[in-house]
C-alpha cells in the first residue's frame, strides 16, 4: 500500500515538473512571470484608483483637487519618461542630454510639488496626507514597472 502512495507521489511530482517546464518553455526568455505582470498592473490599478477616489471624496476645493490631479498625472507620465530614459541609456540606444535631465528633473519637480501641497494644505488631516503620499508613490512605482514590464516582454518576444 505504502508503495501504491510513493509511486502516485512520484508521478505527480513528475507531472508538476513537466508544467514547470512547459511553463518556462512558453515564456521567453527574459519575459517577466504573468504573476509579476498582473501584480504590477494591480498595484497600478490599485494605487491610481485609491488616489483619485480619495481625492473625490476630500473635502477640498475643486481648485485644490485639480492640482492633486495634475500632479499625479504629472508624476505618473515623468516616471515612466524617466524609466525610459534610463533603461535607453543603459543599452546605448541614443538619449539626448537635455531629454535626460529633463525627465529627472519633471521626476523630481512632481514630488516636490505634491510634498509642498500637502505640507501646506490646511484643509485636509494628517492621515489623509499620509494616504495620498502613500498612493502616490504606490502608483509611481507601478507606472515604472509597468512598463519596465511591457519592454521586457516586447524585447523577449522580439529575441525569438
Amino acid at each position: 500500500m505504502s508503495n501504491d502512495n510513493e509511486v502516485l507521489e512520484d508521478k505527480e511530482k513528475r507531472n508538476d515538473l513537466k508544467v514547470k517546464e512547459q511553463r518556462k518553455e512558453e515564456r521567453k526568455e527574459g519575459e517577466p512571470t504573468p504573476a509579476f505582470k498582473g501584480a504590477s498592473w494591480a498595484a497600478l490599478l490599485v494605487g491610481v484608483a485609491s488616489y483619485l477616489i480619495g481625492l473625490f471624496n476630500a473635502t477640498m476645493q475643486l481648485n485644490e483637487k485639480g492640482f492633486y490631479f495634475a500632479v499625479l498625472v504629472f508624476g505618473l507620465y515623468s516616471a515612466i519618461s524617466l524609466q525610459k530614459a534610463v533603461r535607453d541609456k543603459d543599452e546605448g540606444i541614443p538619449v539626448t542630454n537635455i531629454y535626460y535631465g529633463l525627465s529627472w528633473f519633471a521626476l523630481i519637480a512632481s514630488i516636490a510639488l505634491m510634498a509642498i501641497g500637502l505640507y501646506n494644505a490646511g484643509s485636509i488631516i494628517l492621515s489623509e496626507k499620509g494616504f495620498f503620499s502613500m498612493a502616490f508613490v504606490l502608483s509611481l512605482f507601478a507606472a515604472i514597472t509597468v512598463q519596465k514590464n511591457i519592454r521586457d516582454t516586447q524585447r523577449a518576444r522580439e529575441k525569438a
